[in-house]
């Protein structure tokens, strides 16, 4: 953090000391981050059964298999889901819903 006071830095905290074992190990990361040799967390065993499993699941999407229980279109909700979608094609997309309008309706004596 630095601050500035008329046109110059001046840093604020205690002063870094460049030949800590920590700052030796922090410039040794940024320069392997640099190269592309820094490693970071635990390796994938290509061979696991979670990543046989994983390819499966993604051989399975790219195929368009879905997972879990198929639909069953007999059922009251699909048949619900149906009307409404028919409904909105014969409307032209738009489905009414909510409480219908109020209807007013008035007394004139016929004189």
């Amino acid at each position: 953090m630095t601050k500035v006071v008329k046109n110059s830095e001046v840093k604020l905290g205690r002063k870094v000391n460049p030949n800590s074992a920590r700052q030796i190990r922090l410039a040794e990361l940024v320069a392997k981050k640099a190269n592309g040799e820094l490693k970071r967390g635990r390796p994938v065993d290509s061979n696991s059964a979670r990543q046989a499993r994983l390819m499966l699941q993604l051989a399975n999407k790219i195929l368009g298999v879905g997972q879990g229980r198929p639909v069953n279109p007999n059922s009251a909700r699909q048949i619900r889901l149906a009307e409404l979608e028919a409904k909105k094609i014969n409307n032209g997309g738009v489905i009414k819903r909510g409480r219908p309008a109020k209807v007013v309706v008035t007394d004139e004596v016929a004189a």
